[in-house]
């Protein structure tokens, strides 16, 4: 009895959410995959987090610098080596981790992320980040995230369409709650991943993004990671300066772009456990020489919004930082790139701050301004993502006098990257790399934003070919729109119901008749599963040239239950109105 009306439940919920006035059962489930979401990131920070304070001296979690010599470069061998290993082992499929994976699921594959491949990337990012990789934690939770919000909507068997806005709200969770800054993380989850702003979106992305963000507030505390001074710019003159910063780190983000770019293209051959290896040597080697460049680097970005590190010390880690991240995660390992731009944005920034006070005559912004500014600038010109980048950097400071400086540099440097240069977001350059294409039209947006099932007509019969015409009668007693017309038990087409009531007037002598032989408009017809989106429909209504569908659902093992008809009618229908 539990069982049955639990599968009503799930058939109701999933009618509701397949429509576009489903807003209050997605925001129902934005809150627990808040909830989900944001306890991964916090148990994934956790194993990060403990394993460095028992290997780095003093129990410090970002101390690689304390590391004697032959250990720097000992560690991120031995942790690419092993990682190289366990990848090797695992299929070619689950190793496909990050946010590049997450892109290709969603637009390729409806938003049905993987459970296996978010275990690799929950404890592979885990191992690249403890054995001090030059890597960020961020891209490996957008991962988290959205597979936690896929996984839910899995779990409750919804509609295709319903996983994408899910996924959005992992990914909008996991930002939140790894920056603390659950605005940037909504911001990031639409402009950055999806690439497109739905009303429909905003609500239950905002739910999760605020769920997870209290969720590790409450673990965690309410400070954020980066120890920001009060800044302001120091006058408009200045302004030119900012301007041209920003075109500077815009060179650097087509830098950056290009090695991963390249790296990545130019290493696919090779074995996996080879690559991760090679990374590994290629991070210890340059660990050796400049430590700051091992692990995630926020101490470092704090050091230099502190004003702790001279001009000549922020242009080094800055180069090293662009070597070891670009060659490591081109080279395949595991783990983020938003958290290395931040750190060279940051060090690239510092740098011209010390330059600005050195160079411009009166007085001018403290280092640290211009280190924030770097930041963001460089976030948002690698990301092709300048609206997630102001938010981070208005949520980050708190602070409204550095919007204005913010904003040119932003725009100058995401300007210079891409027209300067021709660079793509860095995930849709990485996807490229990779050959996977991620196209998206306005056309296949509104399609993916519904599910068949709320555009089907319900309306109908379903009738055996061979008919007495008692049968008809009862059948058309219930005013169905269409006739789904069955041999052997297996849909073959469907038929108006208009026009099988025709022929029953015309000849009202007739005691039986086929319902493949009536003069009567016939459309050929194939199966398409309950949980399939709008887009789904017309690619399989274009694969097998067909003139309609009927919707079908697994109600028990072995037997289906047909929901529905849909046309292309219906699918014209449904662009117009969403």
């Amino acid at each position: 009895m539990f069982k049955q009306r639990w599968n009503q439940w799930l058939d109701q919920l999933g009618l509701r959410v397949s429509s576009l006035d489903a807003l209050p059962q997605l925001c129902m489930l934005a809150i627990p995959v808040g909830l989900l979401s944001g306890g991964v990131i916090i148990a994934f920070r956790m194993l990060i987090e403990t394993s460095q304070g028992v290997i780095l001296p003093g129990g410090d979690i970002e101390n690689y610098e304390g590391l004697a010599i032959e250990y720097r470069l000992l560690l991120p061998v031995a942790g690419g080596l092993l990682i190289g290993l366990v990848w090797q082992w695992l299929s070619g499929d689950t190793r496909q981790t990050g946010v590049v994976h997450v892109m290709e699921r969603l637009h390729h594959h409806q938003g049905k992320l993987p459970l296996r491949n978010a275990v690799a990337q929950f404890f592979g990012a885990a191992l690249s980040i403890i054995s001090g990789h030059s890597v960020g934690r961020e891209g490996p939770s957008v991962h988290l995230g959205a597979t936690s919000g896929s996984q839910t909507g899995q779990w409750l068997r919804l509609p295709n369409n319903s996983l994408r806005t899910l996924s959005a709200c992992g990914i909008a969770a996991a930002i939140a709650a790894s920056f603390n800054t659950p605005l940037a993380g909504v911001i990031f989850s639409m402009e950055v991943v999806l690439m497109e702003y739905s009303v429909i979106s905003f609500a239950p992305v905002i739910l999760a993004a605020v769920t997870a963000t209290t969720l590790t507030r409450l673990v965690y505390g309410s400070d954020h990671i980066f120890n920001i001074p009060v800044m302001q710019l120091g006058s408009l003159s200045e302004l030119v300066y900012v301007i041209i910063m920003g075109a500077a780190l815009g060179c650097i983000a087509a830098l950056f772009i290009h090695l991963l770019q390249h790296s990545t293209a130019r290493s696919q051959r090779i074995p996996i456990w080879i690559r991760c290896t090679l990374g590994g040597v290629v991070v210890g080697l340059v660990g050796m020489a400049v430590p700051e460049v091992m692990g995630i680097g926020y101490d470092t970005v704090n050091r230099a919004l502190l004003g702790q590190l001279a001009l000549s010390t922020l242009l080094i880690i800055t180069a090293a930082k662009i070597l070891a991240s670009a060659l490591g995660l081109g080279l395949g390992l595991p783990g983020g790139l938003i958290g290395p731009t931040i750190v060279i944005g940051a060090l690239a920034g510092g740098a011209a701050g010390i330059m600005a006070d050195n160079w411009l005559p009166g007085h001018v912004a403290i280092p640290a301004f211009y280190a924030l500014i770097g930041m963001i600038t460089m976030m948002g010109a690698t990301l092709q993502a300048p609206l997630a980048a102001l938010t981070a950097m208005l949520e980050l400071t708190a602070n409204p006098n550095i919007i204005l400086p913010g904003m040119l540099a932003l725009i100058a440097g995401v300007l210079v990257s891409r027209e300067v240069f021709g660079k793509e977001s860095v995930y849709l350059v990485l996807m490229k790399a990779r050959g996977l294409d991620y196209r998206s039209t306005p056309l296949t947006q509104a399609l993916r934003r519904i599910g068949v099932a709320g555009m089907m007509e319900r309306r109908f019969e379903s009738l055996p070919d061979a008919m007495t015409r008692e049968r008809v009668l009862e059948a058309l007693a219930s005013e169905p729109r269409w006739i789904l017309i069955t041999q052997d038990r297996k849909p073959v087409a469907i038929m108006p119901a208009a026009d099988l009531a025709r022929e029953v007037q015309e000849n009202p002598d007739r005691t039986a008749c086929s319902l493949m032989d009536i003069p009567a408009e016939r459309r050929e017809v194939t199966a398409i599963d309950f949980q399939a989106s709008m887009q789904e429909a017309l690619e399989l209504l274009d694969r097998n040239d067909a003139e309609a569908l009927f919707v079908t659902r697994q109600t028990v093992p072995g037997i289906s239950r047909v929901y529905g008809v849909i046309t292309r009618e219906d699918i014209e229908r449904s662009y117009s109105i969403s």
